[in-house]
């Protein structure tokens, strides 16, 4: 059974391009291997990111995740069957959210993600990834 999983997260340590480039490195090996595919919007001090792949390979990495100390106050907002992936190609891409970004300022001026629907971080992934380059 194939699932999509939604969560946020704060940071809780200062997240250095070093942190960052570590964690998707590790993220990238051990999901290509899990089968895992997805997206990490990543910046202001948050963590937003989608998860996809077979039921019990998403719940076994976002268990391992809620543990990691480098994020707090994580949260998962929605868990999903799903017929097809979003993203098939990333085993996990990376966008960064920039408060310079004129999206963010226009279109979602006072996005709070621990206030946000599902269906309102779909739209604001979905924004990040029309207005950006992800890295993979």
């Amino acid at each position: 059974m194939l699932v999509r999983l939604f969560y946020i997260s704060r940071a809780n340590v200062a997240m250095t391009s070093t942190v960052t480039s570590t964690i998707l490195e590790s993220a990238r090996v051990h999901n290509r291997v899990a089968g895992i595919t997805g997206v990490l919007c990543q910046g202001q001090g948050l963590f937003i990111q989608v998860l996809e792949g077979e039921r019990n390979s998403v719940n076994r990495l976002y268990n391992t995740l809620i543990k990691d100390k480098r994020h707090k106050d994580v949260e998962m907002v929605a868990i999903e069957e799903v017929q097809e992936r979003k993203f098939p190609n990333w085993s996990m891409a990376h966008v960064i959210i920039s408060e310079d970004d004129p999206m963010i300022q226009l279109n979602h001026p006072e996005f709070d993600p621990f206030k946000a629907s599902s269906a309102q971080l779909q739209e604001l992934i979905a924004d990040l990834l029309q207005q950006s380059t992800p890295i993979n």
